[in-house]
């Protein structure tokens, strides 16, 4: 997998003078930020919305939980999601990727993607000091549960002096 280039459009409920957000642009927001929401549906039909660290690579976001924390239990119902970051002023850039979460069991791509994190967060997973210490490690092992999301549709939120919404097709 790869970032590719989605087809980008400037929805209808942007501002007269606003321009669509490119990809890079939102790309960039997606590997710098540091907290995501992921929303998943239970089994009833209620949604599920929690807080957690993710990573962009490879053409994907990557998040790791527990096997039975209940955004797992969802996702093994119905693996749809919605992964969302940006800010809480109205000012920069929101982002929203939709996709389907799958599983991954590959050594390499969890290794891989455990460098990412263990890069991106620095002390938070690799200092006995920090948070979530040896994350890393419980994602190379299979000790966690790691998610892929390969974007099917994402959309960029910018906010300040011109509201602009822009949708991202990407092709399968």
């Amino acid at each position: 997998m790869s970032d590719r280039e989605p087809m980008t459009e400037l929805g209808p409920f942007s501002d007269s003078d606003a321009d669509a957000t490119p990809w890079p642009t939102a790309l960039r927001e997606l590997r710098r930020a540091r907290l995501f929401w992921l929303s998943t549906v239970r089994p009833d039909g209620r949604p599920h919305v929690t807080p957690l660290l993710a990573v962009w690579t490879g053409g994907a976001l990557y998040f790791a939980t527990g096997d039975q924390e209940r955004k797992a239990r969802n996702l093994r119902v119905n693996d749809h999601c919605t992964m969302t970051t940006g800010t809480n002023i109205l000012d920069g850039i929101d982002i929203t990727v939709e996709g389907r979460a799958e599983p991954v069991r590959d050594p390499a791509e969890r290794g891989t993607t455990a460098d990412a994190y263990e890069s991106k967060y620095g002390d938070l997973l690799t200092s006995p000091e920090g948070t979530w210490y040896g994350l890393g490690d419980t994602i190379r092992s299979g000790e966690v549960l790691l998610y892929r999301i390969a974007p099917e549709t994402g959309f960029a939120f910018g906010k300040g002096a011109a509201y602009s919404q822009t949708r991202y097709r990407f092709q399968r």
